[in-house]
């Protein structure tokens, strides 16, 4: 009997794993929205019930059929490298696919506005009168995802995460449904920024995380902090649907006049290199290993470098066309690139995309912008040192402009192409994908000028070899797999309290005391403050927003009363507080100059008084565009007046208001400044670069030591600023205090003096 039971139990126990090992590795639930499958050792699926997209059972795990075609294609198979899918799906998709793969969508915003610059209808209405919800899509989005096949969107402002999590879903769903079902690769510029009014609190959240700027990251010298902030950015981007960041900017600030320079990561190329390094690392891997779904593809830029702008003008505009090499040191401005973000420390290896900027690099290939000139993007790019991501260009590069000053399109030194020419000439010098370009038209007209020109079976080889590259950083991601989100998830990822804190800490580390005459910091708390209103001019923005004249203090004076007793006269007050920004000295170009017979361009000062550059080039290096009938784009002997003038007023009349008693200047710098005016007006100098302003009241009373370090040198005067070179770092003569400190590149204070460790010792 004892034998005949064991028997049996032995019987059942066969029967069991025989049942159980004949079972299906997967389970399905469903979530709000969507229906999410979890496969045993292997991929989390997600797929839209209505999309028309079905589970494909193979070897007992799931698989979507996103093609509808019954059979397991090799592209729809997560157990195949990325690369094997990625080549099966581009041998499938037709011309119209690949085309709309190539484009990058313009600005949007959710939900998007009724007017203005990105802007579009809900239903033929405006969303305030459509009775849409937030989350709905536009009538330009669907458009272009399905006419156009459009599958790279880039987002800007959201009403808030849950929102941004709700739209990606009906994106995807949207997408998923259509043949293929490739799914959207969303993306944003960087939008981790501080709001100075907003408090912090350790066990509050908020919208995203709020950080420093990387410039004022750069200014803890501390690639650990650049990784820290990657990896938490990471996490909030993919919780709101984004998995591509259109950053860093690694373009080597070395032009201080330049107004991109506070979205860089500081003018020396071996931190700058690090930090690049470390952000990109920090980005793409997922809990700092291979790729995975926490994972962001980072699109570096701006090749080679847009840093070395003749005179600072900006290359959003025609008059900003040219970047000089005065120095002949392009390679210091590709080191960020080739040093930093292709040679990563973690799995992911390179960086999975280059945006090459608006500029004509001059002497360096063809007179035409980066994003046509062949030789940089074929032959020194892809070639020398060996990139294989992809190549997008900056937005709105193949559009058409009417004049140098206009914000319209940037197809500087070819401007004399039509739009298609554009297109197919960027194709034939290696780019991939077009940057603000909704309509695949162009790019069919492309292919047929390539088709007339090299044949059918060339052009589609090297459109399918773009395609490649496109679908690889969307499947290593896991788009491919699961592209929808828990909403209640994103609401407790994005802006958590250990995010939110992790950014707080990080703005306390970014804060530079430049000058602290006779120790007046820390201040005791609570002792009487006087802090005057600054005056704001009015003013106008790239895209033609103005705004009015006004008067506001210059921080949130909640927040100050917290730390000391805020009084209304100097008389009353123990010390003075004064908040400023770094000099406004125009954008180097001036309509109303050329209405008086000059040629438009103007100087771009760092100080904030008058200024007239009697020491600039008679003739400029570079030169010339369709839309002018002449070449020299001097400003010698020229005349500005910057914006903000009335902030060395402020600074100077406040000192003459207090007498002997203290003066702190707090100042948000987004480029070097010239320091002479102002100075001797301050006991106590703080810099920093985007924080909230509780941060500047923790340095201030001594809660925090400040440890930053400036990524950057503040000149002199205008004339070390006229005669350095565009393209080489740290070729300027720094200005010297009254106490006697250097405001050189490495420089920063602390309770003790001057910062001496090993940031200083490995950088400087």
């Amino acid at each position: 009997m004892q034998i005949k039971k064991l028997n049996s139990i032995t019987t059942i126990l066969a029967i069991s794993l025989l049942l159980g090992s004949c079972g299906e590795k997967f389970t399905s639930v469903e979530k709000d929205g969507f229906v999410q499958v979890s496969n045993t050792d292997g991929s989390t699926l997600g797929y839209h019930p209505e999309s028309g997209v079905k589970i494909l059972t193979v070897d007992r795990y799931a698989f979507k059929d996103l093609n509808q075609n019954g059979t397991l294609d090799a592209y729809e198979d997560w157990r195949l490298p990325v690369n094997e899918r990625a080549q099966d799906l581009a041998k499938q998709m037709s011309l119209e696919d690949i085309a709309g793969l190539m484009l990058y969508s313009s600005h949007q915003s959710i939900p998007s506005g009724s007017r203005g610059y990105g802007s579009s209808m809900y239903n033929g209405k405006p969303f305030e009168e459509s009775g849409a919800a937030a989350s709905d899509l536009s009538d330009g989005q669907k458009k272009f995802l399905t006419d156009d096949h459009l599958r790279h969107v880039l987002i800007t402002s959201v009403k808030d995460p849950a929102t941004a999590a709700q739209w990606n879903n009906n994106a995807q769903s949207l997408a998923e449904g259509m043949y293929l079902g490739i799914p959207i690769n969303n993306s944003s510029d960087p939008r981790h920024g501080s709001d100075s009014y907003a408090e912090f609190n350790a066990g509050a959240g908020g919208d995203i995380s709020m950080w420093p700027g990387t410039l004022g990251i750069a200014a803890t010298f501390d690639p650990t902090l650049m990784k820290q902030f990657g990896e938490i950015a990471s996490k909030e981007y993919r919780a709101l649907g984004i998995s591509t960041a259109l950053s860093p900017q690694i373009d080597l600030a070395t032009e201080p006049r330049w107004s991109r320079f506070d979205g860089t990561m500081g003018e020396d190329p071996d931190l700058a290199a690090d930090l690049a390094k470390a952000y990109v690392d920090g980005f793409q891997s997922t809990d700092g290993g291979d790729w995975g779904m926490e994972s962001v593809n980072a699109m570096v830029k701006h090749w080679p470098g847009g840093g070395p702008e003749e005179g600072g003008r900006d290359g959003h505009f025609g008059y900003g066309a040219y970047a000089v090499y005065p120095g002949k040191n392009i390679k210091d401005h590709m080191k960020p690139f080739v040093e930093g973000a292709f040679k990563l420390d973690g799995p992911t290896k390179m960086a999975s995309a280059v945006m090459p900027y608006y500029t004509i690099s001059s002497g360096e290939g063809e007179k035409v912008a980066n994003g046509y000139n062949k030789y940089l993007i074929t032959e020194v790019l892809r070639g020398n040192y060996g990139y294989e991501g992809v190549l997008c260009t900056d937005w709105g590069i193949t559009r058409d402009m009417s004049a140098v000053h206009k914000f319209e399109g940037k197809p500087f030194g070819v401007e004399h192409l039509s739009e298609a020419a554009r297109h197919y000439k960027a194709i034939e010098a290696g780019m991939d994908q077009f940057g603000g370009n909704n309509d695949m038209g162009p790019v069919l007209e492309a292919y047929k000028l390539g088709v007339a020109e090299r044949g059918e079976e060339a052009m589609r080889a090297r459109f399918e070899e773009s395609a490649v590259r496109l679908l690889t950083n969307i499947f290593r991601v896991g788009l491919f797999e699961n592209p929808y989100l828990d909403v209640a998830e994103t609401k407790a990822i994005v802006g958590n309290s250990e995010f939110m804190k992790a950014g707080f800490d990080a703005q306390l580390r970014s804060v530079v005391l430049l000058k602290n005459h006779g120790n007046i910091l820390p201040l005791k708390a609570k002792q009487k403050v006087y802090v005057p209103q600054r005056y704001i001019a009015p003013s106008t923005n790239w895209w033609g927003m103005t705004s009015e004249e006004k008067m506001e203090y210059p921080f949130n004076m909640e927040v100050v009363a917290k730390y000391f007793d805020i009084v209304d006269t100097p008389e009353e007050a123990d010390f003075a507080l004064v908040g400023v920004q770094s000099p406004d000295g125009g954008v180097g170009y001036d309509v109303s100059d050329l209405e008086k017979g000059g040629n438009g361009y103007m100087p771009i000062s760092l100080q904030y008084d008058t200024y007239t550059a009697d020491t600039a080039r008679e003739v400029s290096l570079a030169g010339g565009s369709d839309l002018e009938d002449f070449t020299n784009r001097t400003y010698k002997g020229k005349t500005v007046n910057t914006n903000n003038t009335t902030d060395m007023k402020l600074v100077n009349d406040t000192k003459a208001k207090m007498g002997d008693k203290p003066v702190i200047i707090s100042i948000k710098v987004g480029k070097p400044m010239i320091f002479s005016e102002i100075e001797k007006s301050a006991s106590a100098i703080v810099v920093h670069m985007g924080v909230q302003d509780q941060a500047l009241m923790e340095i201030i009373t001594g809660a925090t030591e400040p440890s930053a370090l400036l990524p950057f040198q503040m000149p002199a005067d205008m004339l070390t600023v006229e005669a350095q070179f565009e393209d080489v770092p740290r070729d300027m003569k720094p200005y010297t205090d009254a106490d006697g400190n250097v405001y050189d590149f490495a420089f920063g204070l602390n309770w003790k003096g001057k910062i001496e460790d090993e940031r200083v010792k490995n950088y400087k």
